[in-house]
């Protein structure tokens, strides 16, 4: 899901737009920005955007001895992070799953693309 994010318009530009061309504008930028969703109720709580458990992600940042207490905010940003990083891992090793014509994920995938890939050169080794 995508959302397009518009610049706004620098006032020198802005100053140049006479009449009725600058309300036109003025009210567009006004229905772009304002949400599609066609309700008015609350926005949607982080747990409800994160395909992840944020309860027990906040249990895992607590086993760290430095956290003593996570926002809910810092817990769905890790969460949303982990959610990407897992994405792009599979990805890239499905790939070598096709490569050898299977649809299937296979540690050996995992490793191909772990070796394959400089980004991921800090987990090299980890799945021994």
């Amino acid at each position: 899901m995508a959302a397009a994010v518009e610049a706004p318009v620098p006032a020198e530009q802005d100053s140049a737009l006479c009449g009725s061309e600058g309300e036109t504008l003025g009210a567009e930028v006004e229905e772009k920005s304002q949400p599609q969703t066609g309700s008015t109720g609350p926005a949607v709580p982080h747990s409800r955007l994160s395909k992840l458990p944020l309860a027990r992600i906040k249990a895992l940042m607590k086993t760290d001895p430095d956290v003593s207490l996570a926002s809910q905010e810092s817990v769905f940003i890790i969460a949303k992070a982990t959610e990407l990083f897992v994405e792009m891992i599979a990805k890239d090793a499905l790939v070598y799953a096709q490569q050898g014509k299977r649809k299937t994920l296979q540690r050996k995938d995992l490793d191909n693309a772990i070796e394959a890939i400089d980004e991921f050169a800090f987990l090299e080794g980890t799945l021994d």
